[in-house]
């Protein structure tokens, strides 16, 4: 942990914050090829490691063909943002994809591309500031590989 300290002013008073910035990998590896996961306790529990009570954290993929989203965890909304992600990239298309040309991936990344790489959300208390149903999601759109996310925190 490298810690970084920042003069702030509150009031007509000097206070002195320290600044951490704190990083940590996790890897997953799922049977499906594609799936979206609840990773919420995962990012909670790092950011109880990391000590930190006020800022950021940004949770993000390091694969071109995964995602990190905030949304309600619903089953039926979950089957339904897969569906609408086949609808809008099916995995087979005329004429083909040129992508595919070399690699046969690629409806995971355009899905990827759709749904966006990493998320950032504010820290209270050494809380996240999620709303009453939001939860953190990670999506595989090509999987039965280990892959790795990226959970950064900077605050005090």
């Amino acid at each position: 942990m490298r810690t970084v300290t920042d003069e702030a002013y509150s009031g007509s008073r000097r206070e002195r914050h320290i600044l951490k910035s704190y990083r940590t990998y996790l890897s997953f590896e799922f049977e499906e090829k594609e799936t979206i996961k609840n990773i919420t306790n995962h990012v909670k529990m790092v950011l109880e490691e990391s000590g930190v009570r006020e800022g950021i954290i940004v949770v993000s993929s390091l694969h071109t063909t995964s995602s990190i989203f905030v949304n309600d965890d619903e089953e039926g909304l979950i089957k339904d943002t897969l569906e609408f992600l086949e609808q809008m990239v099916p995995e087979q298309k005329e004429p083909y994809y040129l992508h595919n040309k070399s690699e046969k991936d690629a409806p995971a990344h355009l899905k990827r591309n759709i749904i966006g790489r990493s998320e950032m959300i504010s820290v209270t208390e050494g809380n996240m500031d999620l709303g009453n149903w939001e939860q953190v999601f990670y999506a595989e759109f090509n999987g039965k590989r280990k892959k790795k996310i990226c959970i950064k925190i900077i605050g005090e």
